[in-house]
């Protein structure tokens, strides 16, 4: 047998048990303590609480909200949430049914605020409330290119449903819609994926001064 047959080992996710003395530390869960923690988190926060995490978190969050609108149970919605964790979004808005698909979110949402809106209108007013530009990603007629296009540092990143893309809606409350150019025979990207073009467009300009 050959090294090639042989299947490889699955890497074993996080940590064990801490060695003892334990840290006196408020922000560690004895229960991680004990057991180990094999959660999907950096490595700065093994052992932490969820709540020392959403607390640190929340103090270097950016200023950019995410909204999905919801009327079909996307299935994308929840890699949405993740992506919005991974970039540190100052929150996610579901627009539509308050039930949503947790599966791609990994556990993500526990470190993550969520908030529901019933319809559009409420989302805009809520934006608008808040100073915060709606800005919808979809590629329909009128768009601009998210690639040439400057976008506000208080915003709401607006998306739509798999399949049917914005609602009319959403597109009318939007201030403007921005498209992600593509180059293959697809008509379109899922919800997930474009969410994770965005907010990367996102920090590059505002984090990393990037020109658009």
């Amino acid at each position: 047998m050959s090294a090639d047959d042989v299947a490889p080992t699955p890497e074993v996710i996080g940590v064990g048990p801490h060695p003892e003395p334990w840290p006196d530390d408020d922000r560690l869960d004895p229960a991680l303590l004990r057991d180990g923690d094999r959660r999907n988190v950096a490595d700065r926060y093994r052992y932490w609480t969820v709540e020392a995490i959403v607390a640190d978190l929340d103090g270097r969050r950016h200023p950019f909200h995410v909204a999905i609108e919801n009327w079909q149970h996307d299935r994308n919605i929840g890699g949405v949430v993740r992506n919005a964790n991974a970039f540190l979004a100052a929150e996610v808005h579901i627009v539509g049914r308050r039930r949503w698909n947790r599966r791609g979110a990994m556990v993500t949402e526990r470190y993550q605020h969520v908030r529901h809106h019933a319809d559009v209108g409420v989302l805009a007013r809520h934006a608008d409330g808040q100073g915060l530009t709606l800005v919808g990603i979809d590629n329909v007629d009128g768009s601009v290119a998210l690639e040439s296009t400057p976008l506000p540092r208080d915003c709401v990143l607006l998306f739509g449903q798999e399949g049917p893309g914005l609602s009319p809606d959403a597109i009318a409350a939007c201030r403007t819609v921005c498209s992600i150019e593509m180059f293959g025979s697809t008509r379109s990207i899922n919800a997930a994926v474009a969410s994770g073009i965005a907010m990367h467009s996102w920090i590059r300009q505002h984090v990393h001064g990037a020109p658009c």
